[in-house]
């Protein structure tokens, strides 16, 4: 998810008192168990951890150099950002779904969508050949455990938006044969295929689209994951019914924490996820795991727009505005969410619905300075561990949510698409 109005607001806190480089050492709120915390970093590093949805292409992609390439090496360790490969390698992060991004804006706009996440694709792969003893692409659950068997991250491959698509149905193949192994139905806004979480106002289809239907038996049919994170709820209970396998959620946490906002999925909805055996991967963003951050995230939305509309400036980066922010976020500090937040959103979907049914999606590098305290980075993973195994997991629970039950999933969209 990348965030659109609240993302200037609340890149703004980098500034004022809350960069990525600070925050990344912060800990838990209250001191761990020396004994679990050693075994949650012990089991880190032994489990595959697949994350369902990292933003690093389009972090990139927002700060390209004059030659057109990236000025970040997330090879290296970076000053900026949630994700490289040190704090990776700390975190024992095996599998990063990278987010392929397409802004709702370039919806109107012909061969637009399309041609971002090709170029977003070949700057993944880009990366992977630049780095090839540290970093490797994966089109499948094969794939991803042999890299990792190999000391490799994995680079899988998923469209947030499906408005990549665009109106041709042959470029669900398309995308295929390019590595994509989900395909996020829409995002901010409705597009051709489904309606959105976000849009508040008439919605285009009442859940998905005619095109929309085809397009997920489309997905079926080449072996690609549907993904109904960003969907409406009528959204969400169409594309289960008509995927002839399995659906993620690839960074949605629970509505029960936060009433009201649809762009987390609802008890019920979870239910009807795993009743066809998909997966909920919790996002890590504070304002998906508190209604007190859910809260304070829609109070500085609004009070930035209130500040803009008064004095009719339409540019965010206005001196103006960017002062008003400032001062603004300095009187009302951010409410971050904890590591044992995003623990209580897995405890909400096991006791819903099992341990079958939940994994990690995290939003990194999607949600800006959001991110809870003792999550600030991927480096940080091994700290939700110690969380969930105070809570009494067992270290087979821990395996299935790290990667296992995603995998499966990913392997019953494989096997659908081969014929077995």
């Amino acid at each position: 998810m990348r965030l659109t109005t609240a993302t200037l607001c609340l890149a703004l806190l980098a500034t004022v008192s809350c960069t990525h480089g600070s925050n990344r050492q912060e800990g838990p709120a209250s001191p761990p168990s020396t004994d679990l915390a050693e075994r949650g970093r012990e089991l880190a590093k032994r489990f595959i951890i697949a994350d369902g949805h990292i933003d690093v292409p389009y972090r990139l992609q927002e700060k390209l150099g004059p030659d057109g390439e990236p000025t970040e090496d997330v090879s290296q360790r970076t000053e900026q950002g949630d994700f490289d490969y040190p704090r990776a390698v700390e975190g024992g992060l095996d599998v990063a779904f990278m987010s392929i991004y397409v802004p709702a804006e370039l919806q109107q706009k012909p061969g637009a969508a399309k041609a971002l996440a090709d170029s977003l694709i070949d700057m993944m792969e880009k990366i992977a050949r630049k780095a090839p003893e540290k970093f490797a692409m994966a089109h499948s659950v094969e794939q991803s455990r042999r890299n990792t068997q190999e000391g490799k991250i994995s680079f899988a491959l998923g469209i947030e938006n499906g408005a990549a698509i665009e109106d041709k149905l042959e470029n669900v193949a398309h995308f295929h044969q390019r590595g994509v192994r989900y395909i996020t139905l829409t995002h901010s806004k409705d597009n051709l295929i489904s309606d959105a979480s976000f849009n508040t106002g008439k919605r285009t289809w009442n859940g998905l689209s005619p095109f929309g239907l085809q397009v997920v038996a489309e997905m079926n049919r080449v072996g690609i994951m549907v993904d109904v994170s960003h969907l409406s709820d009528d959204a969400i209970r169409q594309a289960v019914e008509v995927s002839q396998t399995p659906v993620i959620a690839s960074h949605s946490s629970c509505r029960h924490f936060t009433p009201g906002f649809e762009r987390n999925i609802s008890d019920e909805l979870i239910r009807v996820v795993a009743s066809k055996g998909g997966v909920v991967m919790i996002n890590f963003g504070s304002g998906f795991l508190s209604q007190a951050a859910n809260a304070y995230e829609l109070q500085v939305r609004n009070a930035l727009q209130a500040f803009a509309d008064q004095r009719g400036l339409k540019d965010r980066e206005h001196p103006e505005v960017k002062a008003f922010m400032e001062s603004y976020l300095r009187e009302n500090p951010p409410r971050y969410a904890k590591v044992e937040d995003v623990a209580d959103h897995i405890d909400h979907v096991v006791k819903l619905v099992g341990i079958d049914h939940v994994g990690f999606g995290s939003d990194f590098d999607g949600v800006g300075p959001t991110l809870p305290i003792g999550l600030k980075d991927v480096s940080q993973y091994p700290n939700l561990f110690r969380v969930l195994l105070e809570r009494g997991y067992s270290e087979a629970d821990l395996e299935k949510i790290a990667s296992g039950n995603v995998f499966r999933v990913w392997q019953r969209v494989e096997a659908h698409a081969s014929g077995r």
